[in-house]
């Protein structure tokens, strides 16, 4: 088989490798199609705190059930499955409470072990999701992309009284906006990128402002009695957008980090408490992928056009290039593992 490895930072390689054995309580899958993120991305730069190298990279994936491991007795050879590729210990206080997302002892395929960008892996029975068989697998491997913006949504509650306001209209932006605006709610968004924004008018959203053009303070209060939005999300990851989200939120107001920077930012402490705003991190996601494909079989959600490119496995150089040099003319590359 083959798979695409890091081999260490700005070394990409499709290089030939065994097929797992699969071992008590996995499952063999047959992988077909892989969505590239950003931290891919962060992997082959070297600028994840938490790969190792080489690594094999890719965790949003979806195929087939090839081979079902001993005491396994939930999925046969054929099924179609996408992977949720959150490993945790099932033991620890977060996994305790329902918060195996931030296991003390977390693995994340793809970073922390290898990954799904290749033909086959053996994974945990529980961390595959079945797909109905007339589910398009390229709409199954953005099941796990939803999964994250389903995590901060719920985290922070979003539903029909709120009116948010976005950072960032990349993929993570126009994910959160489509389960938003799912959940009943009036979406703003925020980008410096025009384009950008026009994609994000296309997927929904209610209204757009420039970033460092448009004072987003000032845009924004009409829009909500001059209180504020009432949830605030940075999916941008910039940590200096922390200050002014706290700034522009409403009184009893929300505010999501979805960033992972090291970057210290600066908040008001006094904002905080005058408005008694609360902060939510958000983290991959707990269990989510069931519900997220429920919704995109089930038709609440209908993100085909989010899938801009697909590239044959053993081109995957070709679509890194294309994702770095030319992001305006993606939202999610996918790489087709079946060619």
């Amino acid at each position: 088989m083959i798979a695409v490895s890091v081999a260490r930072p700005h070394d990409l390689r499709v290089v030939e490798a065994e097929i797992p054995a699969v071992a008590s309580g996995e499952v063999l899958v047959r992988v077909l199609r892989a969505g590239i993120c950003g931290s891919d991305m962060h992997i082959f730069h070297g600028s994840n705190p938490f790969a190792r190298y080489p690594r094999i990279i890719g965790h949003e994936f979806a195929g087939e059930i090839a081979e079902v491991g001993p005491n396994v007795t939930s999925f046969k050879a054929g099924d179609r499955v996408v992977v949720d590729p959150v490993v945790a210990c099932g033991h620890c206080y977060p996994c305790r409470i329902g918060r195996s997302n931030v296991c003390a002892h977390l693995e994340v395929m793809g970073v922390h072990r290898d990954g799904g960008f290749r033909n086959f892996i053996a994974v945990p029975a529980g961390n595959a999701v079945k797909l109905k068989a007339e589910t398009p697998i390229g709409i199954g491997a953005l099941a796990e992309p939803f999964s994250i913006a389903a995590n901060i949504l719920e985290r922070t509650g979003c539903g029909p009284d709120d009116t948010v306001l976005l950072y960032g209209a990349g993929t993570v932006g126009v994910t959160v906006m489509q389960v938003a605006k799912m959940n009943g709610a009036r979406v703003i968004v925020a980008d410096p990128d025009r384009a950008r924004l026009e994609r994000a008018l296309g997927f929904g959203a209610d209204k757009v402002l420039v970033s460092g053009v448009d004072d987003i303070p000032a845009r924004v209060a009409p829009e909500t009695d001059g209180l504020g939005p009432t949830l605030v999300i940075d999916c941008a990851g910039v940590p200096a957008l922390l200050e002014e989200a706290c700034r522009v939120a409403s009184p009893a107001g929300r505010v999501g980090v979805m960033g992972f920077s090291p970057a210290p930012c600066n908040i008001s402490q006094q904002e905080i408490v005058k408005k008694e705003l609360t902060l939510y991190g958000s983290r991959l996601n707990r269990r989510l992928i069931p519900k997220v494909v429920e919704w995109l079989e089930g038709g609440k959600l209908k993100p085909e056009a989010m899938i801009t490119q697909t590239f044959a496995a053993k081109d995957a150089a070709a679509a890194f290039e294309l994702f770095e040099k030319e992001p305006g003319k993606t939202i999610k590359i996918q790489l087709d593992f079946a060619q």
